[in-house]
């Protein structure tokens, strides 16, 4: 069996990527460069696609999104924004797990995939569209229609709060400290955005000693 995984370099896709494996997939990982002011998870998505064993790890390059979104819509791409520290409508960025979705689909079709694996988990799910679960029936129902074979997409995760997914990533043995979370791109975690907040409190909350180090 075969799985496509898409590994942002975060511990969700990290963890949902590592429940593939251990399913008895051969992974086969996705990242994307989509001009994210947080570039510093594609070095963790690599970390991350080694220490799995992944058969292949390909990183696209979609950073002509930077232009499509423009100014003013989301602050993971407009350097201009301010980067809010609670959730706000600015950190969301417009369809784009549909979008990484859909190339994953033309992937899976293309290697004999009969799984897509995404990170989305119950606390996102509140503020994000895309992370929910009827939008992950959506996009598998419309890949089969579209590639004409039953690829499944799976989020494992949908019904987890962050903290059960931390504690998750543990049992697995996931090496937690080199995933990314922060949507800034500095040498170390800022501790201040809405991520790097969520990130804190989901180790705390899991009872899990937190190994990221933080500049704030």
């Amino acid at each position: 069996m075969k799985a496509v995984c898409l590994l942002s370099g975060g511990p969700d896709s990290a963890v949902a990527a590592a429940i593939a494996r251990n399913e008895g997939h051969e992974i086969y990982c996705l990242s994307f460069d989509y001009g994210q002011r947080g570039r510093r998870e594609l070095e963790s998505a690599k970390k991350i696609a080694r220490f799995l064993g992944a058969r292949e790890h390909m990183i696209v390059d979609m950073s002509s999104l930077k232009r499509i979104y423009g100014r003013g819509v989301t602050a993971l791409t407009d350097e201009g924004m301010r980067m809010p520290e609670r959730f706000e409508r600015s950190v969301i960025v417009p369809f784009r797990n549909g979008i990484m979705l859909a190339v994953a689909a033309g992937y899976a079709s293309a290697i004999g995939a009969d799984a897509i694996f995404y990170g989305a988990q119950g606390d996102d799910a509140r503020f994000y569209p895309d992370c929910r679960n009827e939008f992950a029936t959506a996009m598998e129902a419309a890949i089969r229609a579209g590639t004409g074979e039953d690829i499944k997409v799976r989020n494992p995760l949908v019904r987890m709060k962050k903290s059960d997914v931390i504690r998750l990533g543990v049992k697995l043995g996931l090496p937690l400290e080199d995933t990314w979370s922060c949507y800034l791109g500095g040498r170390l975690h800022c501790g201040r955005c809405e991520s790097c907040r969520n990130r804190k409190r989901a180790f705390r909350e899991a009872g899990v000693r937190d190994p990221t180090k933080y500049s704030g």
